[in-house]
């Protein structure tokens, strides 16, 4: 095996990343390509559906996925992660060949529920955090985060083609076959994991969670990820019959508006992230960004629009909600406390899920009584309040948080450590956990060197 160069991953490294993006791809599409067309198909489909039981069946798969993601962590702890993951993908494919030939809208509820009990997430996120040193495990993650969001945009694009060569159901023999391709990776492409231990900055430590549920900032941020999704998937319960009645189009053309969108808002954000990242403006950009979804949100009210007014009024939604998603996992980190983030991110993921569930749910019961701008009413009142809430937030410090192991201290080394650490320029926090041999911190890795900081440690404690 060749000697890794400085600064880059080892193969093994490199390939855990991608294999494990992979997975999260197969499982993304499998969930989000019936996003564009179920409406439609539910519609035609079964007899005297309602938007309630419309809105259920493309959101219920949060309620399932927020219920279990934090016990599959803690089982693959015990029972190991491959085996949780395979377990996960099976349980995703069998939701799937259900959806696919259910004959009733209830079977297919019951279908996207089981999908959504595939909940590997967290699972998958520590076996990164087992694969991968400390040094390059932000950007292992930065590569998984990427695919995710590819996922969902290619999903938008191929759901509206799928249905329109295989139909719908067809679209759910394909999600099936997508999760046998994700266990494939998971038996043949994924490395094994020589060495699994409890990853604090991946899983969630179920003594921490009053701290975390008592944080006005993270509570903040939960909040934030909940309106996000909610509103996403209310939207999503009656945009594909938008399309069809107010654009016109057909199924299969609903991808000319999404490709062009998705493509397009992922350029136009990447000046704010600019702006956000580097300049200092998160608070400004991120506030921003919330009331420009929750002034979309108004304009469908009442709105005839026909295929060009859609077009922009998408794109100024995606572009606001890309620029969210990319920003809420970096405040999750900037706010969290420096051993708590599993934790933190773990109730995040929760919060995200439920708000799918609920806003599926919602989004289906406004249709159903009160149509389209019942829906846009519901999903205005879901954005200012996540306005009023983030308006209040603090700065948030360009902060992140990593760790070292620093062997075995004793309980009265460690407030000394911890001390010593504090006085390091750079460093904002840090933990000392003695049961673990490890110490957690917040940096600014603009002045942090973790290489000089290790040395630093190991020296004074010679």
């Amino acid at each position: 095996m060749s000697i890794p160069e400085p600064n880059s991953m080892s193969p093994l490294e490199r390939r855990a990343a991608f294999s494990i993006a992979g997975i999260f791809s197969t499982r993304m599409l499998g969930l989000f390509m019936i996003f564009p067309v179920f409406a439609l198909f539910a519609q035609s489909e079964f007899d005297a559906v309602t938007g309630t039981q419309i809105g259920i069946a493309i959101g219920i798969y949060g309620l399932t996925q927020a219920l279990l993601q934090i016990p599959y962590g803690m089982l693959s702890d015990r029972f190991g992660r491959k085996p949780l993951i395979l377990f996960g993908m099976f349980i995703f494919m069998l939701g799937s060949i259900i959806c696919a030939m259910a004959d009733s809208i209830e079977m297919m509820i019951i279908g996207r529920a089981i999908q959504g009990m595939g909940a590997i997430a967290a699972v998958l996120m520590a076996s990164v955090a087992d694969l991968v040193t400390e040094k390059y495990r932000l950007r292992a993650m930065s590569i998984v985060g990427m695919t995710i969001g590819l996922s969902f945009t290619l999903s938008l694009v191929a759901g509206p083609i799928l249905a329109a060569w295989f139909g719908v159901r067809g679209i759910f023999w394909v999600i099936a076959l997508l999760a046998l391709i994700g266990m494939v990776l998971v038996l043949f492409a994924m490395p094994k994991i020589e060495r699994q231990s409890f990853q604090r900055e991946a899983e969630a430590d179920p003594s921490q969670f009053k701290a975390i549920l008592s944080h006005p900032q993270l509570l903040r941020l939960d909040l934030g990820v909940f309106a996000l999704h909610a509103i996403l998937t209310a939207m999503f319960v009656v945009m594909p019959l938008i399309l069809r009645d107010s654009a016109g189009l057909d199924s299969l053309q609903h991808w000319h508006i999404y490709l062009p969108v998705m493509l397009l808002s992922f350029v136009l954000m990447v000046p704010f992230i600019i702006q956000a990242e580097s300049r200092g403006r998160m608070k400004q950009v991120f506030v921003g960004a919330i009331a420009v979804i929750t002034v979309v949100q108004i304009l469908m009210i009442e709105t005839q629009a026909g295929f060009w007014s859609l077009f922009f009024i998408l794109l100024i939604f995606f572009t606001a909600f890309n620029l969210l998603e990319a920003s809420l996992p970096s405040l999750v980190v900037k706010q969290s406390p420096a051993d708590k983030k599993g934790t933190a991110s773990g109730v995040y993921s929760t919060s995200q899920f439920i708000g799918a569930a609920i806003g599926g749910a919602l989004g289906g019961y406004f249709y159903h009584h009160y149509g389209y701008n019942g829906v846009f009413v519901l999903t205005t009142v879901l954005g200012v309040l996540w306005l009023l809430a983030a308006a209040t937030m603090e700065k948030p410090m360009p902060l992140s948080i990593a760790s070292v192991p620093v062997g075995e201290v004793t309980d009265e080394e460690v407030a000394e450590l911890q001390a010593k650490l504090m006085a390091y320029d750079g460093v904002y926090e840090a933990v000392i956990r003695s049961d673990e041999q490890r110490a957690y911190f917040k940096v600014d890795r603009k002045v942090v060197d973790e290489e000089a900081l290790i040395d630093y440690i190991e020296q004074s404690r010679a």
